[in-house]
């Protein structure tokens, strides 16, 4: 009976660890997270991947589990591993009391957040009516796109106006040794004045400063930087400094930390990046109260629970004006080097799996007013491996998939490029119970975006859950379209919008001329 009760309970965690895995965004280590197809017996010369090997029965096989049935006094190896969490056999044999983000413990002592884990406990989403989604609308300018881009170049003077209430310019860095603001490159740091002169067209828009981003945690000299900085007070006094000087110079209302992800190995974070984040943004809150003008505080958050469960949510919303959450990029070409998801075709910005990720943040309580949700102006596109097989769950070519003329890069077709194909003759479908239109061409390309019907039901979702509002990646990546579709779906009309004088451009011109990168 304890064999299979082990079995059972492992098999459940691990199959259920699929739901879970569709939401791991941008690029998530599927190594490290177990899978379905783990043998969950073993013998005294085969140990357990995950727990302890129990008692051997009479044929030499024993069976893996946690607590004192499979680590206690009969344990046959692996006896001083503990669960994830305590299924009620106490904390002797557990990691942790409880679940991050206040997940369920399921009996075998593993977190999650299905049926299999909480029973029929069920997460209270909250309810409005009435359009709440409309205060914000939030814009993300990728600065680096004239530069890496072969056509469709987006400068700040061209982005449409009207609509957006913030633009947050992505990115700025932040230097590894010496914790001052730096540009991503001297290009790039060119753009921070044209953008924020925009305000001048647009009575009332705001721009931020992003801070971070995918890149900056990747392998090389800024991987650990956050984790440094939130460890340290005197960096973090430097980098204080810098910023404000910063904002002031360049006429930045805000700024956006987009730390990708802290406590997370895979990405340059150690544990204690869950306590210093929150002293972080809380000594940068008290900070900016002082400043010589008001700035805002936001975070970008993932809509995974795998990297979500980093971020002490609860005791961080406090310090911040609200949260950024990347409800995007939920699938990719990523996706064929994990065992559960694998090489098949699924829409990044599934709004099932949104609510899903969304439902994270309220069982921690989380002020929906102070939630942003965030909307892809791209798509996702695969190489179908069978062209007789084009609908979600089909199977792509690994690594192969089409690039955008002008974006070029496999797996990634801006708004723009995928109207183009739309008009040039390519099959759309509507996926309704995603919310998302998937879009067919030259027998086996495939990409899913959203277009004006979707943008519609995903407003309507963000006002059903008492949004404070929505965000744009990204402002370059779209014709103009589906900014426009987004303000017919809030019912929000643009504002009127001022032609640029020549002394705005003179005050450009004047500001650039500045040796600002060492602020």
């Amino acid at each position: 009976m304890a064999l299979n009760r082990s079995i059972i309970g492992i098999l459940c965690f691990l199959l259920c660890q699929i739901a879970g895995k569709a939401l791991a965004l941008q690029f998530t280590s599927m190594e490290l997270l177990p899978s379905a197809n783990d043998d969950t017996t073993c013998s005294k010369s085969k140990p357990c991947r995950l727990g302890c090997c129990g008692p051997i029965d009479i044929t030499g096989a024993g069976s893996c589990g946690y607590g004192p049935e499979f680590c206690g006094p009969k344990c046959t190896s692996n006896c001083d591993r503990k669960s994830e969490c305590d299924a009620g056999w106490g904390k002797e044999w557990s990691n942790k009391s409880t679940c991050p983000l206040k997940v369920c413990c399921s009996k075998h002592g593993f977190c999650g957040t299905t049926a299999l884990f909480c029973g029929d406990k069920k997460v209270v989403s909250p309810q409005c009516n009435g359009n709440s989604s409309r205060e914000r609308t939030i814009g993300y300018y990728e600065a680096w796109n004239p530069e890496r881009r072969l056509c469709d170049k987006v400068e700040p003077k061209d982005i449409p106006l009207g609509i957006y209430s913030h633009i947050n310019f992505a990115f700025a860095s932040i230097d590894p040794k010496t914790f001052r603001i730096a540009p991503m490159t001297e290009e790039t740091a060119k753009r921070y004045r044209t953008l924020t002169t925009l305000k001048g067209r647009q009575p009332g828009l705001e721009v931020y400063i992003a801070l971070g981003g995918w890149d900056f945690n990747e392998p090389g000299l800024t991987r650990t930087t956050f984790s440094d900085l939130a460890a340290s007070q005197p960096a973090q006094d430097a980098f204080f400094e810098s910023l404000i000087s910063f904002m002031l110079h360049n006429g930045f209302d805000g700024v956006d930390l987009d730390w990708e992800y802290p406590a997370a190995e895979d990405r340059g974070g150690r544990p204690e990046d869950f306590a210093n984040y929150v002293t972080l943004v809380k000594r940068l809150r008290e900070r900016l109260n002082g400043a010589p003008k008001s700035f805002g505080i936001t975070l970008t958050l993932p809509a995974s629970y795998w990297y979500l469960r980093g971020f002490d949510i609860a005791n961080l919303e406090p310090h911040i004006d609200w949260f950024n959450v990347m409800t995007y990029d939920i699938h990719g070409l990523w996706d064929a080097e994990g065992k559960e998801i694998g090489a098949h075709a699924y829409a990044h910005t599934n709004l099932t799996e949104i609510n899903m990720g969304l439902e994270l943040l309220w069982r921690s309580n989380i002020n929906p007013n102070r939630v942003v949700m965030g909307l892809g102006f791209y798509g996702r596109s695969f190489t179908m491996e069978d062209p007789k097989c084009m609908t979600p769950g089909c199977p792509f070519k690994k690594g192969e998939a089409p690039a955008g003329e002008c974006t070029n890069v496999p797996g990634v077709l801006s708004a723009t490029e995928i109207h183009k194909i739309v008009r040039n003759g390519a099959s759309v479908s509507f996926d309704k119970e995603a919310a998302v239109k998937i879009a067919t061409w030259n027998t086996n390309q495939w990409v899913s975006w959203d277009d004006v019907e979707t943008l519609r039901v995903k407003i309507d979702y963000a006002n059903k859950r008492c949004l404070g509002g929505t965000m744009v990646w990204a402002i370059d990546l779209d014709d103009g379209t589906l900014i426009k579709a987004l303000g017919t779906a809030m019912d929000k009309k643009a504002g009127k919008i001022r032609k640029v004088f020549v002394l705005d451009l003179l005050e450009i011109h004047t500001v650039q001329k500045h040796n600002y990168y060492k602020v």
